[in-house]
């Protein structure tokens, strides 16, 4: 069956190691290759397994009618833009399964007024995988805090807002945080 895994793997910019390591239980990077390529046949477990891993509903590994991805007409490197040597697409964005955004209405750091973020929701068992990464991180009475999770000490987060010369921001105990992976800017 031919699915949309291998796109969804690269959309959400993991290797075919990590896609295996996030399965449960662990399987291979061979594996996953077999399965992306057809050479092995994605039954509903793995669909199920391989979803898990992804943060999506099974379903989405199926091929749909509509869209899923853009040819690519050329690359940009240093030597300015150059025609692909082979076909080639780039999957367009799809959100994780609890995905949440971020708005941004004023100009912060890296991001412009206008901007989406979409983020992945994390359990605090997971807040590691974030480090050096954007965060959103629930504070008291409906505030938050946002920025670069610099650190993590015991139950305490240390976040660098992006606003330069913004003091470093300190959450303690957030049951949850949004780790940024999906940026969404209209030129």
């Amino acid at each position: 069956m031919t699915s949309r895994l291998r796109e969804l793997r690269k959309a959400r910019g993991m290797t075919l190691a990590e896609l295996a390591a996030r399965c449960s239980p662990p399987t291979t990077a061979v594996t996953i290759g077999r399965l992306e390529t057809g050479m092995r046949q994605l039954s509903l477990p793995w669909m199920e397994r391989l979803a898990a891993a992804l943060g999506i509903e099974p379903a989405d590994l199926l091929p749909s009618q509509s869209t899923t991805s853009l040819a690519v007409a050329a690359i940009l490197g240093r030597d300015g833009p150059a025609a692909p040597s082979a076909p080639l697409t780039t999957p367009l964005p799809v959100p994780v399964a609890g995905a949440i955004a971020l708005l941004v209405q004023a100009s912060a750091g890296d991001y412009r007024a206008g901007d989406t973020l979409w983020l992945e929701q994390l359990p605090p068992e997971r807040f590691s995988e974030a480090v050096n990464t954007d965060i959103l991180a629930p504070r008291p009475v409906g505030r938050f805090a946002f920025g670069r999770l610099a650190a993590i000490e015991g139950a305490r987060l240390q976040i660098l807002p992006p606003a330069p010369g913004s003091r470093q921001v300190i959450v303690s105990d957030p049951p949850w945080i949004g780790r940024a992976l999906t940026l969404i800017r209209r030129l």
